[in-house]
């Protein structure tokens, strides 16, 4: 049985921005004696002062700039407990030889599964229902469903035609829709953020769909142009929307009133706050795929190759090739 003894002294630090361990991270922790140190600071100044001597850092939805990046003397790797690396300033810590590393596949079914509940749910008008039904309503509440369509009769187009998509495809062929796909261009979005992705449906793009269409995005916000979908919204030239993650309102901030932003005012968009990636499998898958990436380094092995952010990185320090005995 492996000796994980040696990386008691390693200083690691889990950045929590409100998203605090669980028993079982807690637990995958004790079995290779990490012992992180939990932070909330969230601005440059305050990162930098507790990131400064780490040896290694765990990033769950906080931003890593080009200062914090900086100001790392010792880290030799940032393991993202998730997907997406677009808050992490990956060039700069390619250029400092940090190996960056994230989980890309924990979540897949679960974003697929949370697109298809959106969307089911502005297609039979569920939101609607549900408030005109609580209000004792019945006559509005049956008015809601007279536009309903059948979904064996509805194309689903998918912006991005990666793992997530791909699961969302196969459970939208099981209730008979057609499926379009494109892996970047022209609606459910599957697509990474990136300099090329970034409002990549903007106002043109958006009038190009249908008045009966709703846009779904579990992916990352700034995707699409938010104002601009607003304001398509209130004119109906689209039909509704349903949206995990935004542009303009960040939903990893202390509860507290809600942002005065016009989403929060439409009727015909559903919104939930990040959670498209949730569940109990994913938590676990996520946890054990962050840390084991970030304990293959401590240990002097790269990570598995799929796990690696920033591939063509040299590290400053040395590295022997994967082995997939080590986590054994």
């Amino acid at each position: 049985m492996q000796d994980w003894t040696h990386l008691e002294k390693a200083k690691v630090v889990r950045l929590n921005a409100v998203l605090n361990p669980n028993q079982y991270e807690a637990a995958i922790y004790r079995e290779y004696h990490l012992n992180p140190i939990h932070v909330e600071a969230t601005t440059p100044d305050e990162l930098i002062a507790v990131l400064e001597d780490c040896d290694a850092l765990f990033a769950v939805s906080v931003k890593l700039p080009t200062p914090v990046i900086e100001g790392l003397k010792k880290c030799k790797v940032i393991s993202r407990l998730g997907t997406g690396t677009d808050k992490i300033d990956v060039a700069k810590a390619t250029e400092r030889g940090i190996v960056v590393t994230n989980v890309p596949y924990f979540c897949v079914e679960e974003q697929a599964d949370h697109a298809m509940a959106l969307l089911l749910s502005l297609e039979r008008k569920l939101p609607q229902m549900d408030a005109a039904t609580r209000a004792g309503e019945w006559n509005k509440a049956r008015y809601q469903s007279h536009p309903n369509r059948r979904l064996s009769v509805l194309t689903l187009g998918l912006v991005g035609f990666g793992n997530s998509a791909r699961e969302t495809a196969r459970r939208a062929k099981g209730f008979g829709m057609r499926v379009l796909a494109t892996r970047r261009n022209m609606i459910s979005l599957h697509l990474p953020l990136e300099k090329e992705t970034y409002h990549l449906l903007d106002e043109t793009a958006l009038r190009k769909m249908k008045p009966s269409a709703y846009l779904i995005n579990t992916s990352r916000g700034a995707i699409v142009d938010e104002m601009a979908l607003v304001e398509l919204l209130r004119a109906n030239v689209i039909a509704g929307a349903g949206l995990d993650t935004y542009e303009h309102i960040d939903v990893f901030i202390p509860d507290g009133p809600p942002p005065a932003h016009p989403l929060l005012q439409l009727d015909n968009v559903i919104l939930t706050p990040h959670v498209a990636a949730m569940s109990i499998q994913a938590a676990q898958d996520v946890a054990r795929g962050g840390v084991e990436n970030m304990v293959s380094i401590l240990s002097g092995h790269w990570p598995i190759a799929e796990n690696i952010v920033n591939r063509g990185v040299k590290p400053w320090f040395p590295l022997q090739e994967y082995d997939p005995t080590l986590l054994k």
